[in-house]
């Protein structure tokens, strides 16, 4: 690497919290890099064809590199980060170097988290590349406990580049980049998270021009899990590469850089009717007992207490950095592109307009909306609205894919059983959320 010079490493705010990040190239196009679970962009360089890797990345693109909140050289953070702060911190990241647009390339875990990012900001992401990814975790407690016990020593090297398993100094070199990464006690944190992970029920809302790349005999994730992730994205791109390693710098490189170029410098600009359906969580509120308790108050204290219901409705979802999109009379209709947000903005809603006598009940659904003008629509509308209508007295209730979406991020969910929803197929497993 003596003819280069190696990036610095900057940082972005996201919340709080310092992401740190380099870029490389100044190509057209920007190329960020979404890491698995183990990250250290610094000390990453030192594995051999990394730095090639990006270089000959770079010469088309601007390719950003990062450290997820919590490990390598971001700030370190209690517990783990949910899938929603971890799409923050790429939002961030963009908006420190000034990128409007983005291929997205997931590596490992970041396959499933760059899939959310492009399915709810499909105006973000000009195209999405997986490599290595899987949809749903298959991690189990065993794997976790035996991954721990040994962390720091380099076990992580026989999943990970088993092609260099019986090399001693690559083995040290391993050890180190896990122990750099992150301790013992923040792996096993970030291990349970993602064993959480899934996001099989939004795959088919991804809009965005998709290549899916995994190598026939991964060591770490099943070349299975490759296959199932490219089938359930609507006309994802499969490619498939031989060997066993799971570092995408290793093994056929020069085919790997082939592809990606072809893909990204041959994209053609996303369509208008693409970009009018998005990933969204949908949220419906409800006054409780309304008519009743108009008919009791009159219409003149009514008409004020609707105000400040309406005055409350606009100040909590724009908090949480939601879009309202109508008064229902006596509620809401609203959208969000986290989940997570979207279920805190119902329980602070609704806590703040019982303490003025209006007892909200409230309904979330995730999935693809249509956006018509001002107003959306699709069946995710209908399927949130029909969440609600199960809902009992001051309760928020969600559906599963709301629960699936939020995992690590401190929400409470109690079952509420199975139900049939009205004009909706099957059987629907509701939840209702507390703090």
């Amino acid at each position: 690497m003596s003819d280069f010079e190696l990036p610095d490493t900057r940082y972005a705010l996201s919340g709080d919290v310092s992401i740190a990040y380099q870029t490389m190239g100044d190509g057209p196009v920007d190329i960020i890099i979404v890491p698995g679970i183990v990250s250290h962009v610094e000390f990453v360089h030192e594995f051999p064809g990394y730095t090639a890797l990006l270089r000959r990345l770079s010469s088309f693109a601007r390719v950003v590199t990062f450290d997820k909140r919590g490990q390598g050289l971001s700030d370190r953070i209690s517990g783990a980060p949910s899938l929603e702060q971890r799409v923050d911190d790429v939002r961030a990241i963009m908006e420190d170097i000034g990128s409007r647009r983005a291929v997205l390339l997931g590596f490992s875990e970041g396959a499933p988290m760059s899939a959310f990012f492009a399915a709810a900001n499909p105006e973000r992401v000009s195209q999405l590349i997986l490599f290595g990814g899987f949809a749903k975790s298959f991690a189990t407690d065993e794997m976790i406990a035996r991954r721990v016990k040994v962390w720091g020593a380099g076990e992580m090297i026989n999943g990970f580049w088993p092609s260099q398993a019986t090399n001693r100094e690559a083995v040290k070199q391993v050890a180190k980049f896990e122990r750099l990464s992150a301790s013992p006690g923040a792996i096993k944190a970030f291990m349970a998270l993602n064993m959480m992970i899934d996001v099989t029920s939004i795959l088919p809302t991804v809009r965005v021009p998709t290549l899916v790349l995994h190598r026939q005999t991964d060591a770490l994730v099943p070349v299975a899990a490759g296959r199932a992730l490219a089938a359930q994205i609507p006309d994802a791109k499969y490619i498939e590469y031989p060997g066993g390693d799971h570092a995408p710098w290793a093994g056929d490189v020069e085919a790997l850089v082939g592809d990606i170029k072809e893909f990204v410098t041959g994209d053609r600009e996303s369509s208008a009717f693409d970009l009018e359906r998005v990933l969204a969580t949908v949220l419906f509120t409800d006054i409780v007992d309304s008519t009743r308790s108009a008919a009791a108050m009159g219409d003149q204290q009514w008409g004020r207490l609707l105000e400040s219901h309406d005055q409350m409705a606009k100040q909590f979802v724009d908090k949480h950095r939601g879009n309202l999109v109508k008064s229902t009379g006596d509620g809401i209709l609203a959208t969000f592109d986290g989940p997570g947000r979207a279920v805190r903005c119902a329980l602070a809603f609704q806590t703040a307009t019982s303490q003025i006598g209006l007892p909200l009940r409230a309904g979330l659904h995730a999935g693809e909306i249509e956006l018509r003008g001002r107003d959306v629509g699709g069946i995710a509308v209908h399927a949130a609205a029909r969440v609600m209508a199960q809902c009992g007295p001051s309760e928020v209730l969600v559906s599963r894919v709301v629960t699936d979406l939020v995992a690590g991020a401190g929400i409470k969910f109690t079952e509420r059983g199975s139900h049939e929803l009205k004009g909706l197929p099957g059987r629907w497993d509701l939840f209702s959320a507390s703090l």
